[in-house]
């Protein structure tokens, strides 16, 4: 009977350890070579997983209307000063000097009644300042009042330099000339008619410069020592 205590102890750890054994077994608690398809990054069936959502397609914002397009609105076209006439006098009163403007062009006029004349044209600008030019090298720069009343300017000829004040004037006012063959002779002449209706002007006879007799302004009639007569005409650009 003392000899079946260990026997029997015996047995049960035998069991013991079968059981424990099964335990281990059934639960596969050991190291496995299994591995989870759901976390494999290939799929050989060729087969993906579910897909996430789709993304929605971008959809632009609705683009701002252009605002219209603004036509830039036309520079004021700039007009030449209007026509006129305008006949004065040099700051020292030696001689007269007249101006014609017309559609932005200007004819001028300069005699002291003996013997210095020229003829001088040239374009107005729109701000009314002109520049004239005439034979041997005369020239006029004049520039026109704002309000149109007169033009201040100076005249030089043969590099004497004359200053003057031109204010507007009505007809007959104004400047004329006459050019004709009488008798084997050229001759020109020029006159200048002032508001009070007194004038100056030169006669060349040939070439060769003297005081012009008296013009008629109202009809233009130059009458000429010998009895021959010219005709005037205003004198325009």
């Amino acid at each position: 009977m003392k000899r079946s205590g260990p026997l029997f102890t015996l047995f049960a750890g035998l069991v013991l350890a079968l059981f424990m054994l099964s335990v281990n077994a059934t639960t596969g608690t050991g190291s496995s070579s299994y591995s989870d398809s759901s976390s494999d990054s290939s799929d050989p069936s060729g087969t993906a997983g579910p897909a996430g959502p789709a993304a929605s397609p971008t959809t632009s914002a609705p683009g701002k209307r252009p605002s219209p397009t603004r036509t830039p609105s036309p520079a004021p076209t700039k007009k030449p000063p209007a026509d006129g006439r305008y006949t004065g006098r040099t700051d020292d009163d030696s001689a007269s000097v007249a101006i014609t403007l017309r559609a932005g062009g200007a004819v001028a006029y300069f005699c002291d009644g003996r013997a210095t004349e020229s003829w001088l044209k040239g374009d107005v600008e729109d701000d009314g300042s002109m520049r004239l030019t005439g034979r041997h090298g005369a020239k006029l720069d004049g520039r026109l009042a704002p309000d149109n009343g007169s033009i201040r300017g100076t005249v030089e000829i043969r590099e004497k330099s004359w200053a003057f004040t031109a204010p507007k004037a009505e007809k007959p006012s104004g400047v004329y000339r006459a050019t004709a063959e009488a008798r084997g002779e050229r001759l020109d002449g020029g006159w200048i008619v002032q508001p009070d209706g007194s004038q100056v002007g030169i006669l060349n006879r040939d070439g060769e410069p003297a005081e012009a007799p008296r013009l008629d302004p109202a009809t233009g009639t130059v009458v000429l020592g010998d009895g021959g007569r010219l005709t005037a005409r205003p004198v325009v650009p």
